[in-house]
């Protein structure tokens, strides 16, 4: 068991499948109470069963992290079920891609429209902030937390028909050295973990081509599992790393240093 995770309240943002829903219960292994927020309420409530059902403790709320007044609620929801805020963990993103001009025959045949680039950003970089910024208040008044932004490899190195998830990642690397800067006079350390190619549901029902191509660019030669980014999760919230701050921790098998 990691130091300081026991009775401690977490949230954990787009909890409800992937990488979300195997951090949940990697943490509710560990003791800690969960908070499972996510759009979807029939996959939500069944992580939040499912850990229960394990003997541990998990509540679902059905919240959009884009919306100020309910991430408000959510967390004072948390707040007065599990008495304090421990640690968030800003799992909820999505994908949107797109070039930023599309060329064919050496004429302009498409373009990243706006609305895609606003609602990539309006999750991944403003649900941050705002969960970010709700969540630190509540963890001054408690007298510290923990803070973990899901960033990615590719808010290092870029990546091809992503200007919108990319500009995100590499926002949320910025934010996480701006607020271990800001709030570590509280007692709040804020931390970002940049997954790699990981075998979530989406990816493995991905073509073999295209899985293969992954690994093909991973010196390990394997993909990751949402266990292994879970870990990473459940470490920078323990104790054990109670002098990291402003990290980015790469989960990726090496591949930035492979490209």
């Amino acid at each position: 068991m990691l130091k300081g995770l026991a009775g401690r309240a977490v949230v954990v943002t787009g909890g409800a499948a992937g990488i979300g829903r195997v951090t949940a219960k990697r943490f509710a292994s560990e003791g800690a109470r969960v908070a499972i927020w996510d759009l979807s309420e029939k996959a939500g409530s069944e992580a939040a069963e499912e850990i229960s059902s394990a003997g541990g403790e998990a509540l679902f709320a059905r919240v959009d992290v884009t919306d100020a007044a309910a991430v408000e609620r959510g967390f004072d929801e948390v707040v007065q079920r599990f008495d304090g805020l421990g640690a968030l963990i800003n799992n909820a993103g999505i994908l949107a891609d797109a070039q930023l001009v599309h060329v064919r025959d050496g004429v302009v045949s498409g373009q990243m429209e706006e609305d895609v680039f606003d609602r990539v950003v309006s999750v991944n970089l403003k649900g941050v902030f705002l969960c970010g910024r709700a969540g630190a208040a509540r963890m001054i008044k408690r007298g510290g937390g923990v803070i973990l932004n899901a960033s990615s490899v590719v808010g290092l190195y870029g990546n091809f028909g992503q200007t919108n998830y990319v500009a995100t990642k590499a926002g949320v690397i910025g934010m996480t050295k701006t607020w271990a800067r800001e709030l570590g006079q509280y007692g709040i350390r804020v931390n970002a973990v940049a997954p790699g190619f990981i075998a979530t549901e989406m990816v493995r029902g991905m073509p073999e081509k295209i899985k293969a191509a992954m690994v093909s660019r991973t010196p390990l030669r394997r993909l990751g599992e949402p266990e292994e980014v879970a870990a990473a999760y459940a470490w920078l919230a323990s104790d054990e790393a109670s002098f990291v701050t402003g990290a980015v921790l790469s989960v990726d098998g090496g591949i930035v240093v492979g490209t």
